[in-house]
């Protein structure tokens, strides 16, 4: 749990910092951007559980 939290304190600090310098977020911008990134994470999980692609 305390890697999440790490992990999220981490990006809040990066888009914070990314916006101060007015960049791009390096990120996908909308909620279905992120939701395919957890797709791909929940692909990649399932794959290496079942041995998937060996």
């Amino acid at each position: 749990m305390r890697e999440v939290i790490l992990t999220t304190l981490t990006g809040f600090i990066v888009g914070l910092l990314f916006t101060r310098l007015k960049l791009p977020i390096p990120a996908p911008p909308n909620l279905a951007g992120v939701m395919g990134i957890v797709g791909i994470l929940l692909g990649y999980l399932v794959a290496t559980k079942f041995g998937i692609g060996k």
